[in-house]
C-alpha cells in the first residue's frame, strides 16, 4: 500500500554495524575560511577514515558526528564543497544545514500553506468569523475527566473517553514529540513531562546571512532555549492532544498518564533542519522512547527527489542526502523499538499522484520554480519514509478535511484533525469548535497578539476562542484551537501509546520501561481502527466550502482500506480491549 522504499533495505541491514550516539568528532585541518555548515553522509559500508580524509581534502572541518547513521557536521567553504566531497566513494552526499522540515505557520510560510492551521485567525481578522458567544463543541456523555473535555470532540470520535476507563496510559511509556518544543511548565503538561530525557537539538537563528529574520531575538543565553520551552506553540498543542494530564484542570489527552519527552528539532520560526531531526530520532531511539510523533514535513523541498531533471546538480545531491539520512534515522529508530507516527500533510494532495511542485525550494525566500514530481523517485518526508504510520485529518462530521493529503499509497489510518469549514449550511460552519482544542504556551500566544503582557486574553484571542484557566496557587494554563494533519497525528500517537501501555512488557534494555515491537503496535492500531467506506460519489468536491477544482479529491479503495480513511478511524477503546495480544 506504500511507496516502494528503494533505499530502505540496505539501510536496515547496516544497522547492526552502526554505533549509537551523537558525539563530537576530532577536528581536521581547515584550509579555507569556513562559511557554511553542512551535513555529510558516509556511503554505506565505507571506511570512516576515508570519509574524514575526503572531508578534509574538500576543505571541511568536522565538528560533530552522529554515529547511529554515520553522518558528520562539517564547516566548509560556501561554494563548491558539496560537489567536491560527494565525488569521494566514501561519501554518499552532503547538504547545507538549512531548514529541511516545516511546520505550517503564518510567518515566513508559503502563501498557500500559511493559513491552514490558523485559518480561523485569518477569518477573524477579515471579519468573516461568526460570533462565538454561547457556542459549545459537540458533547457526549463521559467525554472526559477534565472541565474542558466536553469541547474535545476528537476524544469521543476515537472513543478515548471510554478507553481511559480501561487503560489511561502507563507512566513508563515514553512518547517523543519531534516538534517546536513543549511548554513543560504548563499545568496540564507538567505532571507528565519528562524533563530528564527531554532535549533541544536546535539553536535559535536570529537572522540568516542575508539579514532576513528567522527566529527573532534570542530569549536565552547562547540562543539555546531550555528543554521545556516552545516559542511557536505547535509542539505544545501536539503534546496536549497526546498526553495532557487528567488532573481535574483544563483538558486531558488521549493517553493522559503516559510520559512526554520533548525531542525538539524545530526552530522558533517553524522551520526544521536535517541534522536536528535525525539527531532527535536517533537520540529518542537510544533512550528508550516508545512512540514518536512527527507533525512536520520536509522543506525546502516539498518532495525530495533522487534525480529530478528540473533541479541543479547541487540540489540533486542535497536531496538524495536528505532522503538517505532520513531513511537511515527512521530505520534506526524502528529497529530500536520506536513506533513512528506522522502527519500526511496539508496540501490537499493524493500522495501517490503528486502535482507539479511550484513551492520548492521555499528557502531561501522567493527561490521556488516548477518541478514535475516523479512518484517513483521522490518522497514527502518523513511521512513517506520507512515504517511511518501516515495519518489523514477528519472534521467533526467524519469527512476528510479539505486540506488533508490522502491516497492509498501512504495512508495508514485517519484521526480527528479539525476542519474549520465543516458543516456547510449549518450554524456550525466556520466555527472555532470545528477545530482541535489543546494546550498552548503563554509566550507564543503573546507573540501572536492573542494574550497581552499581563496574561489576559486580547479581543483577537477572544474571537478565536483562546481559553485561560487558573489553579488556586495562581498557575494558569492557556488553550487554543488549531486544525491540520498535525492535529490528527497526535490522536493516533496517543492511541499507539495506550497500546504499548496495555500490551507492552518490561524492556530489558531500559530498566523501568515498557516495550512492544513497533510492528505489533501498528498492527493493533490498524486492526482495531473503525472501518469507514469511501463517500458516494467518490469524487468529493469542496465547492460549497469555497474551494476550487484543485481541491477535489477522489477516494480509491473499499471499506477495509481506502485513500481517505486508510484502515479506518483510530479507535482507542477497541485498541485497549482487543483480544489475542
Amino acid at each position: 500500500m506504500r511507496k516502494r522504499a528503494v533505499l530502505a533495505a540496505g539501510t536496515v541491514a547496516s544497522l547492526t554495524l552502526l554505533g549509537t550516539g551523537i558525539a563530537p568528532a576530532a577536528g581536521t585541518p581547515d584550509k579555507n575560511d569556513a562559511t557554511t555548515t553542512y551535513t555529510v553522509l558516509m556511503a554505506e559500508g565505507a571506511d570512516r577514515a576515508a570519509a574524514l580524509e575526503a572531508i578534509r581534502e574538500a576543505g571541511g572541518r568536522v565538528t560533530a558526528e552522529n554515529r547511529a547513521i554515520h553522518s558528520f557536521t562539517v564547516t566548509a567553504p560556501d561554494e563548491g564543497f558539496i560537489a567536491k566531497v560527494s565525488a569521494s566513494g566514501a561519501v554518499y552526499g552532503a547538504t547545507r544545514q538549512r531548514p529541511v522540515g516545516y511546520v505550517p505557520k503564518g510567518k515566513r510560510a508559503p502563501a498557500d500553506r500559511d493559513t491552514v492551521e490558523k485559518e480561523h485567525l485569518a477569518a477573524a481578522r477579515a471579519g468573516q468569523l461568526p460570533s462565538q458567544a454561547g457556542r459549545r463543541g459537540p458533547r457526549g456523555a463521559g467525554a472526559g475527566l477534565d472541565p474542558l473535555d466536553d469541547k474535545l470532540w476528537g476524544l469521543k470520535m476515537i472513543r478515548a473517553d471510554l478507553a481511559r476507563k480501561v487503560q489511561a496510559g502507563d507512566k513508563r511509556v515514553l512518547v517523543g514529540v519531534i516538534d517546536t518544543g513543549i511548554d513543560g511548565t504548563h499545568p496540564d503538561l507538567a505532571p507528565n513531562f519528562n524533563a530528564k530525557l527531554s532535549r533541544n537539538f536546535t539553536t535559535d537563528i536570529p537572522t540568516d546571512p542575508k539579514g532576513n529574520e528567522i527566529d527573532g531575538p534570542c530569549e536565552f543565553a547562547g540562543c539555546k532555549d531550555p528543554n521545556n520551552w516552545d516559542d511557536d506553540g505547535h509542539g505544545t498543542h501536539v503534546a496536549g492532544t497526546i498526553a495532557a494530564a487528567a488532573n481535574g484542570f483544563g483538558v486531558s489527552g488521549v493517553a493522559p498518564k503516559v510520559s512526554l519527552v520533548n525531542l525538539r528539532a524545530g526552530q522558533d520560526s517553524g522551520f526544521f533542519f536535517l541534522e536536528p531531526v535525525v539527531n532527535a530520532l536517533t537520540y529518542g531511539a537510544d533512550v528508550g522512547v516508545d512512540v514518536v510523533n512527527m507533525s512536520f514535513y520536509v522543506d525546502p523541498w516539498a518532495y525530495n527527489c533522487l534525480n529530478n531533471e528540473a533541479d541543479p546538480v547541487e540540489a540533486r545531491i542535497e536531496q538524495r542526502t536528505i532522503i538517505a539520512a532520513m531513511f537511515r534515522a527512521l530505520s534506526y529508530a524502528h529497529a530500536k523499538g520506536v513506533t513512528l507516527v506522522g502527519a500526511l500533510g496539508n496540501n490537499h494532495e493524493d500522495l501517490g499522484k503528486p502535482r507539479t511542485d511550484t513551492s520548492s525550494p521555499d528557502y531561501p525566500l522567493d527561490s521556488a520554480y516548477p518541478r514535475p514530481i516523479d512518484n517513483r523517485t521522490c518522497w514527502d518526508l518523513p511521512v513517506e519514509g520507512p515504517h511511518v504510520i501516515g495519518v489523514s485529518a477528519l472534521g467533526p462530521s467524519g469527512r476528510k478535511s479539505d486540506f488533508s493529503n490522502y491516497g492509498v499509497e501512504q495512508i495508514s489510518v485517519a484521526a480527528p484533525g479539525g476542519w474549520f469549514r465543516d458543516f456547510f449550511g449549518t450554524p456550525r460552519h466556520r466555527t472555532n469548535e470545528n477545530m482541535i482544542l489543546s494546550t498552548a504556551p503563554r509566550n507564543a500566544l503573546q507573540h501572536a497578539g492573542l494574550v497581552d503582557d499581563q496574561g489576559e486574553i486580547t479581543p483577537d484571542g477572544q474571537t478565536v476562542g483562546v481559553i485561560k484557566q487558573c489553579l488556586p496557587d495562581g498557575r494558569c494554563g492557556y488553550y487554543q484551537w488549531l486544525q491540520g494533519t498535525s492535529m490528527a497525528s497526535p490522536h493516533a500517537a496517543g492511541v499507539a501509546a495506550l497500546i504499548v501501555s496495555a500490551y507492552g512488557t518490561k524492556d530489558p534494555r531500559h530498566p523501568g520501561g515498557l516495550r512492544l515491537a513497533p510492528w505489533q503496535t501498528e498492527r493493533i492500531l490498524t486492526d482495531t481502527a473503525a472501518e469507514r467506506a469511501c463517500p458516494e460519489p467518490r469524487l468529493v468536491t469542496y465547492t460549497d466550502e469555497g474551494r476550487d477544482a484543485e481541491w477535489n479529491a477522489y477516494c480509491e479503495g473499499d471499506a477495509e482500506f481506502n485513500g481517505f480513511y486508510g484502515h479506518g478511524i483510530v479507535d482507542a477503546y477497541a485498541a485497549v480491549t482487543a483480544r489475542g495480544w
